[in-house]
């Protein structure tokens, strides 16, 4: 639903700026950079992963692709980098400015690039939910609850990226049960946190936008949160983890890779919602309008 010249008014309309290429942005941008992040930890952990991290990158590339799509003027696409003081849309374009090299030097083995690239992708994905913080008119972007929920939500679509290449990678149930258990930490970490924005956000969206919220909740709760911890649960109980040497039980595995395409899925489906579907503004606050013919 687009904005016209008659919605303006009291009412709330629905905001017509950004569309899908801005949604790209934080659905790849954000599952990247969570990629990243986690896929340091694995290399501090003793576990390099070059592939999933040139994937981080490439997703977080693909995303800033996206945004520059959107620009009405593309070859000004530099100019997100003159206000750094006050814009965190300045802060995110001069942090992927290194993260990007810095993924790919840590994709490479560069010693120590690594934990710079897990560090600067946790920044990126910072930035990225203050930039929905920083929008005052949408209610549904402005509230402070909203970024931990972008943060925790990139952090497990990275959880679930990293243990399906785990997965397809074939390595130890070990380090594949370690990334499953990651999982599903952060999925209920993440409900947890949406449930802290729905409630604060009850009381000042626009009922259009908490039922577009509403119906990407339900993927999120049961795809994103219940069945990646109930089949953790389950392999943790049912699978007999045999070492470093040994690998990941073929039902087991397939279990686990479902649990991390739940994650991914729904979380990038809220996001997407959050960004096209649920971005009404709060309208004007008139409390009080002029009427012809009545006294002062």
């Amino acid at each position: 639903m687009n904005a016209t010249r008659g919605s303006f008014g009291p009412r709330a309309w629905h905001q017509a700026s950004w569309d899908w290429r801005a949604a790209a942005n934080f659905v790849c941008g954000g599952a990247g950079a969570g990629l990243i992040a986690v896929c340091g930890l694995s290399s501090a952990l003793g576990r390099p992963a070059p592939w999933p991290t040139l994937l981080g990158v490439l997703l977080v590339g693909f995303g800033l692709f996206a945004v520059w799509l959107e620009i009405g003027r593309p070859m000004r696409a530099l100019h997100v980098f003159f206000n750094p003081r006050t814009s965190w849309m300045s802060r995110e374009a001069f942090v992927a400015a290194l993260l990007l090299p810095g993924g790919v030097a840590a994709a490479a083995g560069l010693p120590g690039f690594a934990t710079v690239a897990a560090l600067l992708a946790l920044c990126f994905v910072w930035c990225q939910a203050r930039i929905l913080k920083a929008a005052r008119g949408i209610p549904a972007w402005r509230q402070t609850s909203l970024v931990p929920l972008i943060v925790f939500t990139g952090l497990a679509e990275g959880t679930g990226l990293a243990l399906v290449a785990a997965l397809a990678h074939g390595h130890p149930a070990r380090v594949v049960f370690t990334l499953a258990v990651l999982l599903a930490t952060l999925a209920i970490v993440r409900w947890l946190a949406w449930l802290a924005y729905r409630r604060r956000l009850e009381p000042q969206a626009d009922p259009r936008a908490l039922a577009a919220l509403d119906s990407a909740s339900q993927p999120l709760l049961w795809a994103g949160t219940f069945a990646p911890t109930v089949l953790v649960a389950f392999v943790a109980l049912f699978t007999v983890a045999l070492g470093d040497s040994g690998r990941m039980a073929t039902g087991s595995a397939l279990l686990l890779a479902l649990a991390g395409l739940g994650a991914i899925a729904s979380g990038m489906l809220f996001k997407f919602t959050l960004v096209t579907r649920a971005a009404y503004n709060q309208g004007f606050a008139l409390t009080r309008l002029p009427v012809r013919g009545a006294r002062r």
